[in-house]
């Protein structure tokens, strides 16, 4: 093994990754450039004085420049019925964004940032840092505000597919 890269098998690693449960979270964002959202399970909370979040964000998806321009972003929890919603802002369904963006009802907090209105949680938060690792890039975000949504079931990704708890 020379590098780094051949340390594991990248199968056996999607493998061994899609055995952990996830929460399932649209993550959006507006501004110069553009309004946009992607589906993420990569999502955690680094820190809780000052508040700080983290979203790993694939450098090839599309949205992945607009996140670091317009500087701002909110992390949506999604409640368990949310699953058409998690597979349009996957990009699984052929519909454009602003398509997607009418699937749910939408506000605003403290960024501008898109927040679903029936979000368990959302965490507004503007943009502190990016770190490059791999093939992602991670964002890291001070929580300017959060809004807090129905305590109902949870949508979760679990051994590739979604399930409500």
């Amino acid at each position: 093994m020379d590098t780094l890269t051949d340390l594991v098998d990248p199968a056996m690693f999607r493998e061994a990754m899609s055995r952990l449960v996830a929460p399932v979270h649209v993550v959006t964002t507006t501004g110069a450039g553009g309004s946009c959202g992607l589906t993420a399970s990569a999502v955690t909370s680094v820190s809780d004085r000052p508040p700080i979040v983290l979203v790993c964000v694939n450098r090839k998806s599309l949205t992945n420049a607009a996140f670091k321009q317009n500087g701002i972003f909110c992390i949506n929890t999604l409640e368990g019925s949310q699953q058409g919603l998690a597979e349009a802002f996957a990009g699984r369904t052929g519909l454009s964004m602003p398509e997607r963006f009418a699937l749910g009802s939408w506000v605003t907090l403290a960024t501008g940032a898109p927040v679903l209105e029936s979000a368990r949680a959302s965490f507004d938060c503007r943009l502190s840092e990016v770190v490059e690792q791999g093939s992602h890039s991670v964002l890291f975000g001070v929580v300017e505000a959060v809004r807090v949504g129905p305590h109902d079931s949870a949508l979760v990704y679990l051994d590739r597919t979604y399930h409500r708890v």
